[in-house]
């Protein structure tokens, strides 16, 4: 029997948070670079003869060896071709380490032991902005002793990259800076706005539309202790309903106090008839979820106090009368369909 995880996060209606928690700067944020190379020193788990571009590859740079062979000749099995990616947190500098991730992209069956050659990784302009190369851990194993690797295709080579070219974000020098919120909403917009103006007792920040709030240096400050202050500034943050739903996991997370419309749903054999009652019936034969509502099994009715008729009491009164994760997950899905459920719905 398949049991359904509903999560309920208690959240009160406004949250006092930093303005950090709930808002990123314009301009300053990471950037993906990526780049192809090969794995050597692998114990014949490489790529096969029929991963043709390897074959290719190992020719290629033996030939910037002054070894000229003709790819067909080549019959290593200790070499595979892999794709290289990661990413350049903001304000990198020549010099820093970082981790890349090694992926074979060939027909290799592991990458275990072996070492990533020197790798210059590009951004979407086709720069290059750091190299990459080092021994690749692949992560243990997932049983012990002699069990299965963890995913011996995929591997991670630990502070394996250096930044070689760095992306410029010139905070310092600029009297301007834009907040953008990480969930947009005209009200929390705002608040963030009336924040700013009232820790610095003047008209600093305005609110651009439902996620930008443009920012002016005060005359005192720079620039980076001027957005250091406003990220820790307390505001009151009304987040954004939303319910989450893994459909492989049969998984529910939802904020326990969102409502939904009464309605009469029908899914596979069960039909119910969610009423909300000033005072909550107890029919015969009922099934007393507690004491706002109670489940009327003989008429397939719901009964739910007024004010009261939620999405967790929903999902605990269909678990009552035997439904799946897969009825519940597809309920949900048909009652935000017709607007019995107005938060937001997201399916992973």
């Amino acid at each position: 029997m398949r049991y359904i995880l509903f999560l309920l996060l208690f959240l009160s209606s406004l949250q006092a948070t930093k303005i950090n928690d709930v808002s990123s700067i314009v301009g300053v944020r990471e950037n993906q670079i990526i780049g192809y190379s090969l794995v050597v020193g692998l114990k014949k788990t490489g790529d096969g003869t029929t991963s043709k571009f390897t074959l290719q590859s190992i020719a290629n740079m033996l030939k910037a060896m002054n070894i000229d062979m003709n790819p067909i000749d080549i019959k290593s099995k200790n070499v595979a071709a892999v794709v290289v990616t990661a990413t350049m947190k903001p304000f990198a500098r020549q010099g820093d380490k970082f981790d890349v991730t090694v992926s074979s992209i060939g027909d290799a069956k592991s990458l275990e032991g072996g070492t990533l050659l020197m790798t210059p990784l590009k951004g979407v302009d086709g720069k290059i902005y750091a190299l990459a190369q080092g021994s690749i851990s692949i992560g243990g194993r997932n049983e012990r002793g002699s069990g299965a690797e963890s995913h011996p295709t995929t591997g991670v080579v630990f502070n394996g990259g250096f930044i070689e070219r760095e992306i410029n974000t010139d905070l310092f020098h600029k009297d301007y800076a834009t907040l953008s919120l990480k969930e947009s909403g005209f009200k929390n917009a705002v608040a963030v706005q009336k924040a700013i103006n009232a820790y610095y007792n003047t008209q600093v920040a305005v609110a651009l539309d439902s996620r930008s709030i443009r920012l002016k240096r005060p005359a005192n400050r720079s620039m980076i202790e001027f957005l250091a202050e406003v990220q820790e500034i307390d505001m009151d943050y009304k987040p954004k309903d939303k319910i989450i739903i893994n459909e492989r996991t049969g998984t529910i997370v939802a904020g326990v106090d969102i409502e939904l419309k009464p309605v009469v749903l029908t899914q596979g054999d069960i039909t119910i008839k969610i009423v909300e009652q000033n005072k909550v019936s107890q029919p015969k034969g009922s099934l007393s979820v507690d004491k706002d509502m109670v489940i009327g099994v003989n008429e397939n009715e719901v009964y739910t106090k007024t004010g009261t008729t939620t999405v967790a009491n929903l999902v605990r009164s269909l678990q009552k009368l035997g439904a799946t994760p897969k009825d519940i997950i597809s309920i949900l899905e048909a009652m935000k369909s017709v607007g019995s459920i107005s938060a937001d719905l997201e399916v992973m």
